[in-house]
């Protein structure tokens, strides 16, 4: 299938009306009948699908004997279907992620554990994004690409409060990765600390998720397929946490 036409119809076009589209794009302005021999949809079909196409506003139509149709820019019906595609999905996110939270409430026992780098990493990014004021992280080491994502959300969410306690350095494939250097480099806050080789992050004093990893013999690097993350949702635990953290957080300000 043409990719053009694929992308068309996923965004709510029939089969005929993105041939049609596609077609229309290189004739520009043409009549039905050359539209229908172009695109190989049948005359009987052809009519219908320019109706189609007219009342999702792609093209227009032209009084005359015969009518003739006018390709709209793609730039600006595509950009348009863009801009509504986006407003749903993050009118859905929304909606789900009410469901989504409620339903985490009511779980009994809320704490999972997550194997493996890079669902861990994702499990790290979804807090961020749900996190309503705060995100406190100790961090002792890094993932491999880890750092980089953790910026990333962050500068998406410039309304949280952010606070990390790192260890300056970890290594990442025998190479020496300076942890504190790269949070300040990224206008990240972040303050120097003796964390050990364990990573905590705590949202809004509700959730956290503990990660845990073994390390190769000379105690440098991760093994990542022993990586393990606990995410834990009981919010007196997380509070406790928390509170343990913001002072250690105020006793190295006043130090410094």
């Amino acid at each position: 299938m043409d990719e053009n036409i694929h992308v068309l119809k996923g965004i709510g076009l029939t089969m005929y009306e993105a041939q049609a589209y596609v077609t229309l794009t290189s004739l520009i302005s043409s009549t039905a009948s050359e539209i229908s021999e172009k695109s190989g949809i049948p005359r009987s079909k052809i009519y219908d699908v320019l109706k189609g196409l007219i009342n999702k506003n792609f093209i227009e139509v032209e009084d005359g004997r015969p009518l003739t149709y006018n390709v709209k820019s793609p730039i600006d019906v595509l950009s348009k279907e863009k801009d509504r595609i986006d407003a749903e999905i993050d009118d859905a996110i929304t909606r789900l992620t009410n469901i989504y939270e409620n339903g985490m409430n009511q779980v009994q026992a809320p704490i999972w554990r997550i194997y493996g780098v890079e669902k861990i990493i994702s499990q790290e990014i979804e807090i961020i994004k749900r996190a309503k004021t705060s995100v406190n992280m100790r961090i002792g080491f890094l993932f491999e690409g880890e750092g980089e994502a953790l910026v990333k959300a962050f500068k998406k969410r410039r309304n949280l409060e952010i606070n990390i306690l790192a260890s300056p350095t970890c290594y990442i494939n025998d190479e020496k990765f300076e942890i504190v250097e790269f949070f300040k480099e990224n206008e990240i806050n972040v303050q120097k600390a003796d964390i050990p080789f364990v990573k905590v992050m705590i949202s809004d004093s509700k959730e956290m998720l503990h990660t845990y990893t073994r390390f190769s013999e000379d105690k440098r690097n991760v093994i990542p397929e022993t990586a393990i993350g606990i995410w834990n949702k009981y919010e007196e635990i997380a509070k406790n946490y928390d509170d343990r953290f913001m002072n250690q957080l105020k006793k190295l300000k006043n130090e410094k």
